[in-house]
């Protein structure tokens, strides 16, 4: 069972690894996106938050204090989710690709929530979401 919930790990922070690295190798369109989005010093944000992103997510993978990474991932993923898909504003053209992006992105904070309090409340975490390298940081 220990291989199915590293595949989960995996799977689940797939997304925040890549988009992780996207904001790095493609940082002047996803900065001049933020921009257009209203995001206070768009270039910082986007560093930060492609850092959070692989952080977080490498963490979670890895197993080293995955608790956290799930705690950062949460947070930047409802940040992200309000900041740059808030669908309440956009136009129609836009409104159901930003709709998707909004409730995916808060969905995945959710997963993470749920990730995040699993291992903080476990006696060992390693039973609830696989071999780990770290108990949690926030681990009992």
């Amino acid at each position: 069972m220990d291989i199915v919930l590293i595949i989960g790990r995996v799977l689940f922070a797939l997304m925040c690894i890549t988009g992780g690295l996207n904001h790095f190798t493609k940082a002047e369109a996803m900065a001049g996106y933020a921009q257009f989005k209203g995001v206070p010093q768009p270039k910082l944000a986007n560093l930060l938050s492609g850092l959070m992103l692989l952080a977080g997510g490498l963490s979670v993978v890895l197993g080293v204090y995955a608790d956290l990474g799930a705690l950062v991932l949460a947070a930047v993923l409802l940040g992200m989710a309000v900041m740059m898909h808030n669908f309440w504003k956009a136009d129609e053209a836009s409104k159901q690709m930003e709709t998707i992006s909004f409730f995916k992105n808060v969905s995945m904070a959710g997963g993470a929530l749920v990730m995040f309090a699993a291992i903080a409340n476990a006696d060992k975490a390693a039973r609830i979401i696989g071999p780990m390298m770290t108990d949690g940081l926030f681990a009992k």
